[in-house]
């Protein structure tokens, strides 16, 4: 079982390095059903998560939200009629930072 969901963010600060392939293929095996992707050159942690209509999709939009401000890290969050894509990354570094495996880590908690 990851220990991931039990750490806490740290501060990140624009000079913080990103993660290298090596940290990446490390975690990213404690994170299930999350993939790594590549947008406009930017690594990000993504998945999307399923659920039985709008409304189910709307709390769990909601519950992200909470979990983003109490822990002062913002995700992209993709609401539609039975799904939510959600992906991680670290806008200050343009990259991966552990920060973001933590709350993919978390996020994860929240649909079970």
């Amino acid at each position: 079982m990851s220990e991931l969901k039990t750490l806490s963010c740290e501060a990140c600060r624009a000079d913080a390095p990103r993660l290298n392939e090596d940290e990446i293929e490390k975690l990213l095996p404690e994170l299930p059903g999350w993939q790594l992707t590549v947008i406009d050159g930017v690594k990000q942690l993504s998945r999307t998560f399923t659920f039985k209509n709008f409304v189910e999709s709307l709390e769990f939009t909601n519950k992200i939200g909470q979990l983003a401000e109490e822990n002062g890290h913002h995700p992209a969050i993709l609401t539609e009629w039975g799904k939510v894509t959600v992906s991680w990354w670290t806008h200050k570094i343009k990259g991966l930072h552990k920060n973001d495996f933590i709350m993919a880590a978390k996020t994860g908690e929240l649909s079970f």
